[in-house]
């Protein structure tokens, strides 16, 4: 059949469009031609395969959307439309790579196996078919493979293999091409037998798994016929992102960056509310004062819930974009139940409670560490405290370093009277407030937290190309500050002082979300862990401010994440490229093998510390967070 084809074309050559495409393909050129009916031909870059997906007039299919998520796709309304597309594209393909496959996907009429009666949820159907020749049959064993996943819950999937000739549209498209071929349909679990309504997030699961198990059918295939060298199944993903993920990134990015986040919950009266305080004998709560609110709270909510991620065509940004969608609404209700009972909930819905566990290795941490106490937490000589303006030096010093590495390191610094004193990183911006003071041999550390972590990874972030990556994936921010703390000991400055602290700061924020007062707070870690007065106040004011803030927990919370990480061989590089959480660790490296995602075009400093090899070296061979004050 595919011989009478090529035949046929000697004397009805191709349309012009259709040679076109096929130009493009010679020429290693991206594809994208829509056609009638919601058809398109997508082809990411050259690759020795392609996903049909064949509508029938049909709208709304999970398959159309497990199809469009590959690098090489095609969806027409027929199989006769499909066919001398197919054809051409696919003798191009064959010609350069030796080889050709082409997957079908489908799903089936109803969901045959689920009864209104069952007790639980039976079993799915998954079937699949496949033409006899050897590579195309163990394509079709590795999908059935991939398809016994656990990640789709409330169902399992049942995998059985067909004859061919059992399904009309698959022996179609595998006689008019004569090309191997790989048929996969699946009952339609994601609607609701009665009604046809969706449930989506048993739809957005179901996509994502078939998706995968067809990278890895496609993965098979190649290892059959030699046509590619891969490291993993995921390399066949896309390498390019479709106009509607830039559109979608600019669209949330502009949602982000009508606020600050910290900026709002922070005091801008600290050393009065400190005198205030003082001036009741630590008997009654300071009363904190906020900058007022510059964002209109409904109309950006609005704004984020408009933003579409049908078209992404890709599971993994779809999911990354949905989470930070759902984690800048609660930011959104957040700040606007600022001064309220309301805020702390907020708080606790978004950086998590205290767990037990974590709370039992703080106090572990302050109780080992009562005998470094000499009555006085942070009683240095006055002679070794650095103000504001000496720390705003170095600032400078070590930005000017980074720029020299990325001309794109545009940081900005910014002396501020409205903070408390300390450094906070805004964007781009390295805030430092007027009232710092500081340990002068504390500098270099804070400056390796600050600049040489959250700074680096929005600059990196930024280079990306999609501004997700440098204001954060969700739930990003508890990885990045144990990314800070670690960079603080690698950097050669982590300290007793600065450990305690960080444990304080766990122990101080259980008691917060216990719902003790703010004297009580302050009183606890005075009198119970030795803190000087002036820190026990500025530890109490992070976590009481707007109400309720339970993010001071996440900083020894990400160290131990990062430690655990790196005890089990776990790799630092792929941190750098953005600002991401310990969850998105294997996402990152999957973006990246695909090419969507580039090598940080800046390392942080620190990692050229002289020891800095040892000290990663011991991490790797496992770490406690008091080691970091001993090794």
């Amino acid at each position: 059949m595919s011989n009478m084809r090529r035949k046929d074309r000697e004397t009805a050559p191709y349309p012009d469009w259709l040679d076109d495409i096929l130009d493009c393909i010679r020429a290693d050129k991206s594809v994208r031609k829509d056609f009638d009916h919601g058809g398109r031909l997508h082809i990411d870059r050259p690759l020795p395969f392609l996903c049909v997906h064949v509508l029938r007039g049909r709208e709304d299919l999970a398959a159309r959307d497990v199809s469009a998520a590959h690098a090489s796709y095609l969806i027409v309304d027929d199989v006769e439309e499909a066919l001398p597309i197919i054809d051409a594209v696919g003798n191009v393909l064959r010609e350069r790579f030796g080889a050709f496959m082409l997957l079908d996907i489908d799903e089936l009429e109803h969901d045959t196996l689920i009864t209104a009666d069952a007790p639980y949820l039976p079993p799915f159907e998954i079937r699949l078919l496949s033409t006899d020749d050897a590579a195309a049959e163990q394509a079709a064993t590795a999908l059935a493979e991939g398809a016994d996943i656990e990640q789709v819950k409330f169902r399992t999937p049942y995998v059985k293999s067909f004859e061919l000739a059992a399904d009309p549209q698959a022996m179609a498209l595998a006689q008019g091409t004569g090309f191997p071929l790989v048929a996969v349909r699946f009952a339609p679990i994601y609607r609701q037998p009665e009604s046809g309504h969706i449930y989506p997030d048993l739809r957005e699961r179901l996509v994502a798994n078939i998706f995968d198990a067809g990278l890895k059918a496609f993965a098979a295939f190649v290892g059959a016929t030699q046509t590619l060298k891969l490291t993993t199944h995921r390399a066949l993903g896309r390498k390019a992102f479709v106009d509607a993920v830039s559109r979608a990134d600019r669209s949330i990015d502009d949602v982000a960056s009508t606020f600050d986040f910290l900026l709002a919950v922070t005091p801008i009266n600290a050393d009065a509310a400190w005198r205030e305080f003082k001036a009741n004998r630590f008997r009654r709560a300071p009363q904190f004062l906020y900058r007022p609110l510059s964002v209109q709270v409904e109309a950006e909510k609005r704004k984020l819930f408009s933003v579409a991620f049908d078209r992404f065509e890709d599971p993994v940004l779809y999911h990354l974009y949905r989470e930070k969608q759902q984690e800048l609404d609660l930011q959104l209700s957040l700040i606007s139940a600022r001064e309220t009972g309301r805020f702390v909930e907020f708080s606790r819905a978004l950086y998590g409670p205290v767990e037990p566990s974590l709370h039992r290795i703080a106090m572990d941490i302050l109780l080992k560490t009562e005998k470094f106490v000499h009555g006085d937490e942070g009683g240095e000589d006055e002679a070794g405290i650095a103000d504001c303006f000496e720390v705003e030096t170095a600032a400078r010093h070590m930005i000017e370093q980074y720029r020299q590495q990325y001309a794109g390191f545009t940081a900005e610094i910014e002396l501020r009277d409205d903070l408390p004193s300390g450094l906070l990183v805004s964007g781009e911006r390295l805030l430092i407030s007027r009232h710092t003071r500081m340990d002068r041999s504390r500098i270099h550390a804070l400056l390796s937290h600050e600049i040489g972590v959250h700074l680096l990874t929005y600059f990196n972030g930024s280079a990306q190309g999609l501004r997700l990556f440098r204001s954060g994936l969700a739930g990003y921010e508890g990885m990045q500050e144990g990314l800070a703390v670690f960079s603080e000991y690698m950097a050669g400055g982590m300290t007793v002082g600065r450990l305690r602290l960080i444990a304080a700061r766990v122990v101080a924020c259980a008691a917060m979300l216990d719902g003790r007062p703010f004297p009580e707070t302050y009183g606890m870690l005075v009198d119970e862990h030795a803190f000087a007065p002036t820190a026990a106040f500025n530890l109490s004011l992070r976590l009481y401010r707007g109400g309720g803030l339970a993010k001071d927990a996440i900083y020894l919370r990400g160290l131990l994440e990062l430690l655990t990480h790196l005890k089990a061989g776990g790799a630092l590089d792929p941190f750098w490229m953005g600002k991401i959480s310990a969850a998105h660790f294997i996402v990152m490296q999957e973006l990246s093998l695909r090419g969507l995602l580039k090598a940080p075009v800046i390392r942080p400093a620190f990692l050229t510390h002289p020891q800095a090899q040892a000290r990663l070296d011991k991490a790797w061979a496992g770490l406690t967070p008091l080691d970091l004050i001993t090794s």
